[in-house]
């Protein structure tokens, strides 16, 4: 029996689910005092004194990631692979800075995930895998020689980001990394994604391929 194809988000809504937690981190942070209704009763002790904007944007967002991962299952009956990794990590270092009340751990959380992507990526390609294919393969159809390439470059990336996130957060405010994380890791995938066409078109799999 032929096997059944994989439902597919529509692009605007897989945006909107990937960007919309990070969109209310970002928010919840600047103004704790909109979610303080919802999150307050459930963590007073968290959400007081001058850190609450963190601590109120780290339960928003453990909130929206899950309801996002939902979302996506509800209408795909899949998750991305990617995207449970990363709520995963989300929930347990959310988790552990609001028990805790030290916002190094949600700080910590970027490094550890994009470390981590750039560690299975680079594996797989020590082992003849590339494992992005995995994720963009009902996108592109690239030869063997084009997809280890743009492994290789999304590992070094991701390995880029885990080291820019380390100096921000370990050298500026609590602000800035959260607006670094919105204005700032978010533009730079988009062009860096967008830097990868040139790439894409040169090792684009014909037929005979």
């Amino acid at each position: 029996m032929p096997t059944e194809a994989k439902k597919q988000l529509n692009p605007l809504l897989k945006l909107a689910l990937e960007m919309g937690p990070l969109i209310l981190f970002f928010f919840a942070n600047a103004r704790p005092a909109l979610f303080m209704p919802f999150i307050g009763p459930l963590l007073p002790d968290a959400v007081s004194g001058e850190r609450a904007g963190i601590f109120v944007a780290t339960a928003v967002f453990m909130v929206a990631i899950l309801l996002a991962l939902a979302v996506s299952y509800a209408l795909t009956r899949h998750l991305p692979v990617m995207a449970m990794v990363t709520a995963v990590i989300v929930v347990v270092f959310g988790g552990l800075t609001l028990v805790l009340h030290d916002e190094t751990f949600i700080k910590m959380k970027p490094t550890i995930v994009y470390t981590l992507f750039a560690a299975i990526l680079g594996g797989g390609l020590l082992f003849g895998r590339s494992f992005i294919a995995i994720m963009f393969d009902p996108m592109f159809n690239l030869t063997p020689q084009g997809w280890r390439k743009l492994t290789l470059r999304w590992a070094v990336f991701f390995l880029a980001l885990a080291v820019l996130n380390e100096i921000v957060w370990r050298t500026q405010t609590t602000d800035f990394w959260v607006s670094f994380k919105v204005f700032g890791v978010l533009p730079l995938t988009f062009i860096f994604a967008a830097l990868q066409f040139p790439l894409l078109q040169k090792y684009a799999a014909t037929k005979d391929d």
